[in-house]
């Protein structure tokens, strides 16, 4: 009996290094359905940073090393086969972290200033819509500020926000802005990544979007100090799945 619960105790210890190898254990997961029944499973790494995995394939949005006290072990995740990047600014931008996510044909999709910084990848501008795959296309949508104060932070035109479909789920990553009027045009959207810390979307406005596009499903992200446990009581009423995750 002795022996029986060495063996045990051994098992799980090499279970549990197994998931910290694989960079897993120490993340919250989600997971959704697509229409044809397979699974998206989406990664909350840090910020602004997500990692979805589909089908065998790996997506990550705006990978970054290290912000502040916190690093994100991208050496031990899988190459990335799609790499999106909504903007230069440092939280969102990692010419490191790109490198250390990139194969032969991972495909890198930005907007045109990191794509010039970075000196490759497949520029999409706002209203561009690409086919990347038979079961998967991307949106890029207007990511920027209109508050006064914030103007030259996100200036209207340059940045990205993206809407992924993957066999049929939609999930949005707004990148960092405000409830900009182009919001209103953005429909059917299943699963929703918002900002809310300045100089992004504050908590009111934070609803105000999630009002207007009510997604499925709705994760506040990129929120640094920012409060975001009173969200959940204000969209109740809306049927929105406000779920709250270590980012």
């Amino acid at each position: 009996m002795k022996k029986l619960l060495i063996r045990l105790v051994m098992v799980c210890a090499a279970v549990l290094v197994a998931c910290n190898a694989n960079g897993q254990s120490k993340y919250e997961t989600d997971v959704f359905t697509t229409k044809s029944g397979k699974k998206v499973t989406v990664y909350a790494l840090m910020h602004a940073s997500v990692r979805v995995v589909y089908d065998g394939k790996e997506i990550e949005i705006d990978p970054v090393l290290k912000l502040r006290d916190r690093t994100v072990d991208y050496a031990a995740m899988p190459k990335a086969d799609y790499l999106f990047v909504t903007h230069e600014h440092g939280d969102h931008y990692d010419a490191e972290a790109i490198k250390l996510l990139s194969k032969d044909k991972t495909q890198l999709i930005m907007n045109k200033r990191c794509a010039d910084m970075f000196g490759a990848g497949k520029v999409m501008v706002n209203g561009d819509k690409l086919q990347i795959a038979d079961d998967f296309t991307v949106e890029a949508v207007p990511a920027y500020n209109y508050s006064e104060a914030n103007l030259t932070k996100h200036p209207k035109g340059r940045d990205n926000g993206y809407i992924l479909t993957i066999d049929g789920l939609r999930i949005y990553f707004a990148g960092d802005t405000e409830d900009v009027p182009e919001m209103d045009g953005i429909k059917d959207i299943d699963v929703a990544y918002f900002p809310c810390n300045g100089p992004t979307m504050t908590v009111e406005q934070f609803v105000r979007a999630a009002k207007l596009i009510k997604p499925k499903v709705l994760f506040p992200y990129h929120f640094s100090q920012t409060d975001v446990s009173v969200i959940p009581a204000q969209l109740k009423e809306d049927g929105i799945d406000v779920r709250l995750r270590r980012f």
